[in-house]
């Protein structure tokens, strides 16, 4: 497996790995239904993705983005989009993209990462708490999912290790 960025040719693929792997326990808009909006966009950048292959296709990707235009929060970088085809889960995927990401933050100046994850992801939340991420607030029922009230769960670490 390797980890590199987006390029614009993945487009298709990406958009099929988003809507296969879409689900309640992590996102937070509808279904996508056809038609279907593009992977890439003004606010989806392929500059921003980083993409995790195996075999010579994608099978998971990470959104990394400075969290605001803020010059006082630039030295943050946020991951807001995660996602890894559920034939490979438990295989590294989701470690292989998170280390990308410390490096490419690093590399861009970064020495904090954040991110957002639903209270009720209880695997991604023990992924990023593995990974030295450490819960610094809740919004408690924040979104309302499927009849239920879930807790938006603001995580962070410092990139210096």
């Amino acid at each position: 497996m390797t980890v590199r960025p987006a390029v614009l040719d993945d487009e298709t693929a990406l958009a099929e790995l988003d809507r296969r792997t879409w689900s309640t326990l992590h996102a937070v808009q509808p279904r996508p239904q056809p038609p279907y909006d593009p992977f890439f966009t003004l606010r989806n950048r392929v500059e921003h993705i980083l993409v995790a292959e195996l075999a010579g296709s994608p099978v998971g990707y990470l959104r990394l983005v400075p969290p605001s235009p803020l010059a006082c929060n630039a030295h943050v970088r946020q991951i807001q989009g995660l996602a890894v085809d559920e034939r490979v889960r438990g295989k590294g995927v989701a470690r292989a993209l998170l280390g990308a990401a410390y490096q490419e933050a690093r590399r861009q100046g970064a020495t904090r990462m954040t991110l957002r994850v639903l209270g009720h992801n209880t695997p991604a939340r023990r992924l990023y708490a593995s990974e030295g991420f450490a819960v610094e607030g809740v919004l408690p029922g924040e979104f309302l999912l499927e009849g239920e009230y879930v807790d938006d769960v603001l995580m962070g670490r410092p990139l210096d290790r």
